[in-house]
């Protein structure tokens, strides 16, 4: 017998949220952060130490995964989670937002998206039927309808154009996706920064009927402002039953504030890319280990933090294996940020239980306004 998924909301203050989902892989605490396995691995990371950091769920990538190895392949070897060996949820995306930054290697149509791979040249097409398989035999927990996003900024008569369409394309995505007990399909609100259009966008997916919903087309060049303006209003037009995704966010004040404001999941490659690159998130700020000034430091990089770049080794040797470009140096710095980023989700579930959200949220903004403190 399949279990089946659903959404329940244990506590609020304010518009934020804290609840979980349920799924047949898992419990998924909200609000949640997915850590981002582009193509079936977290980059730098193995799959156990992901889940020791406290994730509860991982985001994969349709657009990179039909491409290589294929989600033929990956169903002929057992499903994504057992190819990339990741027993817990995963979530993937539909493959709209890549194939939208292809630009001119892209064709848009009613139908669908044809498109060249960035890999080899070759021709593909993608529609919201095609999404829909591909993710069915990657084998998604929690499958995301093929939708349209533009750039912004962008005028009104674009967006509304885009909106539309993505809305007729998730009712196709829907019947697509089919009866799937025990996995879950997100429908997309998109209509950039208007009020009305994510209104039409939110009216529109409540009428064809989903088992969440994200707040798509949001950083995508607007900056921080504009998005929390949007956010001001956009969760509270979806649902208040299901679970809020907004997609492709972000950085540590990014989340804070779109919790805040009511939603219950994000995901974003900056953890991963961020320590690829020498910069550590903490909660007083980032810190970027290549300066000079960490050469000599013995301190951890948080001596707070429980990680284990924090608690085996100091600022100066994290300094010098980036400089010396040693493997082991992405490996520990993205191991501690994804702690750190798991870490500030379990801060805010619990702050949101004990309805002290704005306590929490005042010290968040504090520390960081006092920044890293350099050595003695």
């Amino acid at each position: 017998m399949t279990v089946s998924s659903s959404f329940a909301l244990h506590a609020t203050d304010g518009n934020a949220r804290t609840g979980v989902i349920t799924t047949p892989r898992g419990v998924i605490r909200t609000p949640a952060f997915m850590p981002v396995g582009t193509a079936a691995t977290v980059k730098a990371m193995m799959p156990e130490s992901v889940a020791a950091t406290g994730a509860d769920i991982l985001l994969g990538n349709t657009y990179h995964l039909m491409l290589r190895p294929t989600a033929e392949r990956i169903d002929r070897l057992g499903g994504l989670h057992t190819f990339m060996n990741w027993e817990k949820p995963i979530l993937t995306d539909s493959g709209g937002f890549q194939v939208m930054s292809l630009a001119d290697l892209r064709k848009l149509t009613e139908k669908g998206v044809t498109f060249k791979s960035h890999i080899d040249g070759s021709r593909h097409e993608l529609t919201p039927e095609r999404s829909m398989e591909i993710q069915r035999l990657l084998g998604s927990d929690i499958v995301m309808c093929f939708d349209e996003c533009p750039a912004l900024p962008a005028d009104r008569d674009r967006i509304a154009e885009s909106m539309r369409l993505s809305m007729r394309w998730a009712e196709r995505s829907k019947e697509a996706f089919g009866d799937r007990p025990g996995h879950m399909l997100f429908g997309i609100q998109q209509g950039g920064l208007e009020h009305d259009f994510r209104e039409e966008s939110a009216q529109a997916l409540r009428a064809i009927g989903f088992d969440g919903y994200a707040i798509g087309g949001l950083a995508v060049g607007e900056g921080q402002e504009a998005m929390f303006g949007c956010l001001d209003f956009a969760p509270s037009q979806l649902p208040e039953d299901k679970p809020r995704y907004l997609m492709g966010v972000g950085k540590p004040d990014d989340i804070v504030g779109a919790v805040k404001r009511g939603v219950d999941m994000m995901d974003c490659v900056l953890p991963s890319r961020s320590g690829r690159t020498g910069q550590a998130w903490t909660r007083r700020g980032q810190v970027n280990i290549k300066n000079a000034r960490h050469q000599d430091d013995p301190r951890p990089l948080d001596e707070h933090c429980g990680c284990p770049a924090c608690r085996n080794y100091s600022r100066a040797y994290l300094h010098h294996v980036f400089r010396a470009q040693e493997m082991i140096s992405g490996m520990l710095l993205t191991w501690h940020n994804l702690h750190y980023y798991q870490e500030l989700m379990q801060t805010m579930r619990d702050a949101i239980a004990a309805g002290s959200f704005a306590a929490f949220e005042a010290d968040f903004h504090a520390k960081r306004a006092e920044g890293d403190i350099p050595p003695v």
